[in-house]
Order: structure tokens, then C-alpha cells, then sequence
């Protein structure tokens, strides 16, 4: 299966489709009227579709096995055609695509072996999804303007030549991969009026995204928050709570790391660890939703 522990769980939705076709008026009366020898078709093949959700990762190698915390099964008769609707939520890491299909799937199925003793000219068509929510994608970058950034490296043995730079790089990564304009790179050693220096210059030159990364460990040289805190108009502590959540799932010790967020002017500024698991981790942990801060900083509202 695909890897997913890098993933955060949000609120995830997908309703998928099949419809069922009869070749006669009959057929769907005996249905209404629940007269198809075998039962009640739509109640029966509501149960299948149930279970069937359920069990989607027991059929399907590389889906994943998760909690299904909703499911609703539809239907809506149309002529000789029967569209059934199948709505699966969940709060997880991965999407609920599948299990939806898998659901609709077998409830045509199971109303096709129903009604087969009745009707020989029975077909299924259209599986499909029809409609997903939720994940990383419902929070792409939308903002109508480009985003430049600047990342900052705090390292004394960094600076020094003594270690090479890969958590600054690594941030410079994934911020392209979102389309965001590095407009600059610095490694600078953990000295408090240099870190304040930078954050201004940057904010002055209307930087819209300032991140730096090391020196917001407890050890007597790590004062990249204690520099940034004075300057920052308002914090938004959701993003520093965000990225501790994430990085306490997976490392114990994220719990000791000052990781901070807020506002100079119009510009972000965010302190990440200096590792480069740690960096990547913050990253994953904020973006893209993230990139929303931009649509309030230019005066729109979320839909």
C-alpha cells in the first residue's frame, strides 16, 4: 500500500454511482410493491452496500483499512433505470473514493441476483464517482497573486561550514512544488540581532512568506523564537499547535519545540526546527491549507 503517514486526518467525502436497468415496467412495479420473491430489494441491497463499505480494504489490495463513520445508500427510479447513490464519510488520511464505488457496485449487484429470476434483461452501467471532498486538494494554493519566500537557515556550525544545509533545502522543495517564488536564501548563525534583522528587511520588502528554520530547540544558542516574538504584530498559535499535533504522532520529543507563527505586516513568518525530518514534517503538517492566511490577508472570505 502507498505510504500515508505523512498525511493529516481531515474530514473526507465521496458519493459514487451505478445504475441498474430493467427491461420492463413490471419489474420495477414488483420492486415498489415489494413483490420480488427474494425479499425486499432495495432494503437488501442497502445492507449489502453497507457491508460492503466496510469491508472495501478486504477486497481491494492497496486500499486502506479505515473508519467509516457515515454511509448513506439512495435510490431514484427513473424510467427503466434505477440510480443508485452511495455516500461514504470519514475522518482520516486517505480518501473514501473507492469505498463509495465498492458500495455502489454491490448494491446493483446485489438487486441484479434479486431480480434476475424475474427479469433476464437486467444490466448495470455507470459506476462511477461522482463527487470528492476533503484532503489536501480542497486546499490548494488559491490565491490570485504570486507568493514570494524567503528561507532563513540558523545554525552556528551551519554558517561555520562545519554541516551542510539540508532542512532550508528541503523547505525551498516543497514550497516549489506548490509554486511558491523563493525569492531568497540565507544561512545566518543564531545570533538574535541577525534573525531580527532578517525578519525585518524581509517584511519590508513585502516578503509574503518568511520561514525560518533551526534554533527553536532549549539549548542556550537556539533563540530564533525569543527574537522573533517581539516583532510579530499577532501570533496565530492554530499553525504552532498544528505542527506540534503532527510532529507529537510521530516523535515524542516535538513536545519540547518552539515553533512559531504570526504576522509582521503582511508577511508570515513562521520558525520551524532546524532537522531536516522536523522541517519537513512542519511542512507537511501546515500546507497547503496554509495558503489561506494569503486569501484573509487580502481582505476575502473563506467559501
Amino acid at each position: 500500500m502507498v505510504d500515508i503517514t505523512h498525511k493529516s486526518p481531515t474530514l473526507r467525502k465521496a458519493i459514487a454511482q451505478a445504475i441498474v436497468c430493467v427491461s420492463s415496467q413490471d419489474t420495477i412495479a414488483a420492486i415498489v410493491n415489494k413483490k420480488v420473491p427474494k425479499g425486499d430489494v432495495f432494503e437488501m441491497a442497502k445492507v449489502a452496500g453497507l457491508f460492503a463499505a466496510k469491508r472495501t480494504s478486504d477486497i481491494i489490495p492497496d486500499c486502506h483499512p479505515l473508519p467509516i463513520e457515515y454511509t448513506s445508500i439512495t435510490y431514484k427510479i427513473e424510467g427503466l433505470e434505477i440510480h443508485v447513490h452511495a455516500e461514504i464519510h470519514t475522518i482520516y488520511k486517505t480518501g473514501v473514493e473507492v469505498e463509495a464505488m465498492h458500495a455502489a457496485s454491490v448494491v446493483a449487484l446485489t438487486m441484479y441476483d434479486m431480480l434476475k429470476p424475474i427479469d433476464k434483461g437486467i444490466s448495470i452501467k455507470e459506476i462511477k464517482l461522482l463527487e470528492k471532498r476533503g484532503g489536501k486538494t480542497d486546499f490548494n494554493k488559491s490565491t490570485e497573486k504570486e507568493i514570494k519566500a524567503s528561507v532563513i537557515v540558523c545554525s552556528d556550525t551551519i554558517s561555520r561550514g562545519e554541516k551542510e544545509d539540508r532542512a532550508g533545502k528541503t523547505i525551498m522543495d516543497k514550497l516549489k512544488n506548490f509554486g511558491v517564488i523563493i525569492r531568497d536564501y540565507r544561512i545566518i548563525p543564531d545570533e538574535f540581532n541577525q534573525i531580527q534583522e532578517m525578519a525585518k528587511t524581509y517584511a519590508d520588502e513585502g516578503i509574503e512568506l518568511i520561514i525560518f528554520t533551526g534554533g527553536t530547540g532549549l539549548s542556550p544558542r537556539d533563540v530564533t523564537p525569543d527574537a522573533l516574538r517581539p516583532l510579530i504584530e499577532r501570533e496565530i498559535p492554530g499553525i504552532e499547535e498544528a505542527i506540534r499535533a503532527y510532529g507529537q504522532q510521530r516523535m515524542p520529543m516535538s513536545m519540547l519545540s518552539r515553533s512559531v507563527a504570526g504576522q509582521i505586516g503582511n508577511s508570515l513568518v513562521l520558525a520551524l526546527p532546524g532537522s531536516t525530518k522536523g522541517a519537513a514534517e512542519s511542512m507537511d503538517a501546515i500546507f497547503p491549507a496554509l495558503f489561506h492566511v494569503f486569501k484573509v490577508f487580502e481582505g476575502k472570505r473563506h467559501d
